[in-house]
Protein backbone atom coordinates (compact mmCIF):
# COMPACT_ATOMS: atom_id res chain seq x y z
CA UNK A 1 0.00 0.00 0.00
CA UNK A 2 1.03 3.60 -0.78
CA UNK A 3 1.54 6.19 2.21
CA UNK A 4 -0.84 8.79 2.14
CA UNK A 5 -2.97 11.25 4.68
CA UNK A 6 -5.40 9.55 6.88
CA UNK A 7 -8.68 11.39 6.85
CA UNK A 8 -9.59 12.74 10.04
CA UNK A 9 -13.22 10.93 10.07
CA UNK A 10 -10.80 8.28 9.70
CA UNK A 11 -8.01 9.30 12.61
CA UNK A 12 -11.02 9.89 14.86
CA UNK A 13 -12.58 6.45 14.80
CA UNK A 14 -8.92 4.52 14.89
CA UNK A 15 -8.32 6.72 18.05
CA UNK A 16 -11.89 5.72 19.33
CA UNK A 17 -11.53 2.42 18.63
CA UNK A 18 -7.99 2.03 20.67
CA UNK A 19 -9.41 3.40 23.45
CA UNK A 20 -12.01 1.19 23.95
CA UNK A 21 -14.93 4.26 23.33
CA UNK A 22 -17.70 2.30 21.59
CA UNK A 23 -20.26 5.90 21.81
CA UNK A 24 -17.04 7.65 19.84
CA UNK A 25 -16.46 5.03 17.33
CA UNK A 26 -20.31 5.19 16.46
CA UNK A 27 -20.35 9.13 16.45
CA UNK A 28 -17.89 8.68 13.75
CA UNK A 29 -20.55 7.74 10.86
CA UNK A 30 -23.51 8.83 9.52
CA UNK A 31 -26.48 7.94 10.57
CA UNK A 32 -27.47 5.32 8.23
CA UNK A 33 -23.46 4.23 8.40
CA UNK A 34 -22.65 0.86 8.02
CA UNK A 35 -20.34 -1.90 8.94
CA UNK A 36 -19.62 -5.29 7.59
CA UNK A 37 -17.26 -7.14 10.17
CA UNK A 38 -17.47 -10.84 10.40
CA UNK A 39 -19.90 -11.55 7.50
CA UNK A 40 -22.12 -9.70 9.82
CA UNK A 41 -24.33 -6.23 8.31
CA UNK A 42 -24.47 -2.93 11.38
CA UNK A 43 -26.83 -0.03 10.17
CA UNK A 44 -27.03 2.96 11.66
CA UNK A 45 -25.43 4.44 14.96
CA UNK A 46 -27.10 2.11 17.92
CA UNK A 47 -26.57 -0.90 15.94
CA UNK A 48 -22.60 0.00 15.32
CA UNK A 49 -22.66 1.51 19.03
CA UNK A 50 -23.92 -2.74 20.10
CA UNK A 51 -21.24 -3.78 17.62
CA UNK A 52 -18.81 -1.70 18.94
CA UNK A 53 -19.66 -2.65 22.70
CA UNK A 54 -19.66 -6.34 22.50
CA UNK A 55 -16.30 -6.26 20.70
CA UNK A 56 -14.60 -4.47 23.68
CA UNK A 57 -16.23 -7.00 25.97
CA UNK A 58 -15.33 -10.45 24.07
CA UNK A 59 -11.22 -9.12 23.52
CA UNK A 60 -8.12 -7.52 24.33
CA UNK A 61 -5.94 -6.49 21.60
CA UNK A 62 -3.60 -3.77 20.64
CA UNK A 63 -3.57 -2.57 16.66
CA UNK A 64 -1.09 -1.23 14.34
CA UNK A 65 -1.98 0.11 10.99
CA UNK A 66 0.36 -1.15 8.36
CA UNK A 67 -0.47 0.36 5.32
CA UNK A 68 -2.73 3.06 4.00
CA UNK A 69 -4.30 3.20 0.26
CA UNK A 70 -5.49 6.67 -1.93
CA UNK A 71 -9.41 5.83 -2.66
CA UNK A 72 -9.79 3.63 -5.22
CA UNK A 73 -12.14 4.12 -8.28
CA UNK A 74 -14.94 2.80 -5.91
CA UNK A 75 -13.38 6.09 -3.08
CA UNK A 76 -13.13 3.49 -0.56
CA UNK A 77 -10.42 4.45 1.48
CA UNK A 78 -8.25 1.38 2.55
CA UNK A 79 -6.21 0.59 5.51
CA UNK A 80 -4.08 -2.52 6.30
CA UNK A 81 -3.97 -3.31 10.39
CA UNK A 82 -1.94 -6.22 12.54
CA UNK A 83 -4.32 -6.77 15.39
CA UNK A 84 -2.12 -8.64 18.36
CA UNK A 85 -4.50 -9.96 21.30
CA UNK A 86 -6.60 -12.80 23.51
CA UNK A 87 -8.21 -14.02 20.49
CA UNK A 88 -8.56 -17.32 18.87
CA UNK A 89 -4.64 -17.18 16.83
CA UNK A 90 -3.84 -14.35 18.77
CA UNK A 91 -3.27 -12.26 15.69
CA UNK A 92 -4.34 -11.14 12.56
CA UNK A 93 -4.10 -9.34 9.88
CA UNK A 94 -7.07 -7.37 8.47
CA UNK A 95 -8.07 -4.54 5.75
CA UNK A 96 -10.46 -1.91 6.73
CA UNK A 97 -12.30 -0.33 3.62
CA UNK A 98 -13.70 3.42 4.96
CA UNK A 99 -16.50 4.88 2.62
CA UNK A 100 -16.36 8.99 3.54
CA UNK A 101 -19.71 10.91 3.35
CA UNK A 102 -18.23 14.49 4.46
CA UNK A 103 -16.49 14.29 7.77
CA UNK A 104 -18.32 10.95 9.00
CA UNK A 105 -17.97 7.72 7.59
CA UNK A 106 -20.79 6.17 5.58
CA UNK A 107 -19.66 2.46 5.52
CA UNK A 108 -16.69 0.51 7.23
CA UNK A 109 -15.51 -2.96 5.55
CA UNK A 110 -13.16 -5.11 7.49
CA UNK A 111 -11.93 -8.42 5.61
Amino acid sequence: MNTTTTPPAVARYLRAADADDAQACADCFTPDGTVLDEGHTYRGRAEILAWRTALAGRWTYTSTVTGVAEPGADGEYRLGVHLVGDFPGGEADLRFGFTLRGDLISALRIV
